[in-house]
C-alpha cells in the first residue's frame, strides 16, 4: 500500500526533529568562562616574592660588669635618647677585683679599639664614595638636561648617590657607637675597686631610638656582658627577602622594587641595596629543596609614607626586571602549560581553541607574547579541567 503525502511529510518531520534532539545531546554543554583581550602596551619583567621588615641596627644594651641592676622602669616602645642612662648596677667588690673579670674587661677594651679604628676607616671610604656617587649625580643630571642621557640612567645614578648617602650615615652612626661602647668598657675598669662606697654605675643608651625588648625587668644579679635592653630606631626599617639564587643573579644594587600587601594604602617604592653573597638550602611549601640568598632593600618612599610598620612586619616585594614600552601582552593566568612550552585557549566564534605561543617578558600579571597571538584576540583566563579544545563557551568578562 502506498503511504500518502500527508504520511511521509509527518514521518519525515519526525525523523528531522530526532535527529536534531540526538545532536543536541551529544553537544557538549556550554561553560562560562572567564575572558581577556590581547593588548599592546607597557610592560615590566618582575617577579614577586614575600619579605620581611627588619631594624638597620639592633643595639644590644649589656651589663659592663657583674652586679645588681636595679629595676628597669622603661617598657617597650618608649622612647630614649642617645646617652640617656638606661639602667643603674649595683657592682659587686669581689667580682671587679677577680682577675676573670678584670681580663674580660680589658679583652672588651682591646676588641673596641680594634672596632673603632676599622669603623674610622670605613667611615674614610664612604665619605669618599659618597662624594664620588653626588659628583656622578651632578654630572649626570647635566648630560640628561642635554639630552645626552636618557632618564633611567639619571635614575640610576640618583639611586646609587642616595645608596651612598645611605652608607655614610650608617658609617657614622657605627663611629659613634662603637666609641661610646668603648667608653663604656673603660668605664667597667675604671670602677673596678670602688664597688661598696655607694657608687652606683649608670648604663646609657649609645643611639636614640626606641626600646624594643626588655631582657631584666626586676632588680636582679647580672653577669657582665649579660644583655639588659634591646634598642633601635622605627625609622630605620628595611626590607629582608629571601630570592631564589636563579633570581638573585638578575638584580643588581640601586635595582627598583615595589612593596605591595604591607597592609597600608597604595605601594611603596623602595631598592636593592645588598645581596648577600653566600646562599642556603630552604624547603618549600611543597617540600622542594630550594637555594636562596637574601636580598636587603631600602624604603624611597618618604617616611610618613610607611610609619606604621615596625619591626618584622610581613611585606611582598615585587623586584622590577626590565621595562619595556609597547609589546603585545596576555595575561600570566590565561597561561598554562602545554609540554616544554606554553599555551593559551582562544575564544574563536564562541569555541575555545587550543594554541601554543611563545612568551617573553613576564610581570606578576601579564606576559609578552613574542609568537602565536595578534592584538584583539580573546583569551581564556584561568581556564579549568573543564575546558579543552573545541569546548562551547560563554565568555564572562574577566578584565
Amino acid at each position: 500500500m502506498n503511504a500518502s503525502p500527508r504520511k511521509i511529510l509527518f514521518w519525515s518531520a519526525g525523523a528531522i526533529a530526532l535527529a536534531v534532539l540526538a545532536w543536541l545531546a551529544m553537544r557538549e554543554p556550554v561553560q562560562m568562562a572567564s575572558v581577556a583581550q590581547v593588548s599592546r602596551g607597557p610592560l615590566e619583567q618582575s617577579f614577586l616574592e614575600e619579605g620581611k621588615t627588619r631594624l638597620k641596627q639592633r643595639y644590644v644594651i649589656t651589663a659592663p660588669l657583674l652586679g645588681v641592676v636595679r629595676r628597669i622602669t622603661l617598657q617597650p616602645g618608649d622612647a630614649v635618647q642617645a646617652r640617656q642612662v638606661v639602667a643603674e648596677i649595683d657592682p659587686t667588690g669581689s667580682a671587679l677585683l677577680d682577675p676573670r673579670s678584670r681580663s674580660q674587661a680589658l679583652a672588651e677594651v682591646s676588641t673596641g679599639e680594634s672596632a673603632l679604628r676599622a669603623l674610622h676607616q670605613r667611615l674614610a671610604a664612604a665619605t669618599t664614595a659618597e662624594a664620588v656617587a653626588q659628583g656622578e649625580l651632578r654630572r649626570m643630571q647635566q648630560l640628561r638636561a642635554q639630552g645626552m642621557v636618557t632618564a633611567s640612567q639619571l635614575d640610576q645614578a640618583r639611586t646609587q648617590a642616595d645608596t651612598a648617602s645611605a652608607a655614610l650615615s650608617t658609617a657614622r652612626s657605627d663611629e659613634q657607637i662603637a666609641a661610646r661602647r668603648l667608653q663604656v668598657a673603660r668605664a667597667s675598669l675604671a670602677e673596678e675597686g670602688q664597688a661598696g662606697r655607694g657608687k652606683v654605675l649608670p648604663v646609657t643608651a649609645p643611639v636614640a631610638g626606641r626600646v624594643l625588648k626588655r631582657h631584666v625587668e626586676s632588680s636582679t644579679a647580672v653577669a657582665m656582658g649579660q644583655p639588659l635592653l634591646d634598642i633601635g630606631d622605627p625609622a630605620q626599617l628595611e626590607i629582608e627577602v629571601e630570592v631564589l639564587s636563579t633570581d638573585a643573579v638578575r638584580l643588581a644594587a640601586g635595582q627598583k622594587a615595589r612593596v605591595l600587601r604591607w597592609g597600608g594604602e597604595g605601594v611603596l617604592d623602595a631598592s636593592v641595596t645588598r645581596i648577600e653573597p653566600g646562599g642556603f638550602t630552604k624547603v618549600s611549601a611543597l617540600g622542594v629543596e630550594e637555594q636562596r640568598t637574601r636580598v636587603i632593600l631600602d624604603f624611597t618612599s618618604p617616611r610618613e609614607r610607611w610609619a606604621a610598620l615596625g619591626d618584622a612586619y610581613r611585606v611582598e616585594v615585587e623586584f622590577i626586571l626590565k621595562q619595556e614600552k609597547d609589546v603585545l601582552q596576555v595575561p600570566g593566568s590565561a597561561l598554562f602549560r602545554a609540554g616544554d612550552g606554553w599555551a593559551v585557549y582562544v575564544v574563536d566564534g564562541g569555541t575555545a581553541r587550543h594554541t601554543p605561543v611563545k612568551v617573553g617578558a613576564r610581570s606578576a600579571t601579564a606576559a609578552q607574547v613574542l609568537d602565536g597571538l595578534k592584538a584583539d584576540q580573546t583569551v581564556i583566563v584561568q581556564p579549568d579541567d573543564r575546558i579543552k579544545d573545541g569546548t562551547r563557551i560563554e565568555a564572562v568578562s574577566g578584565r
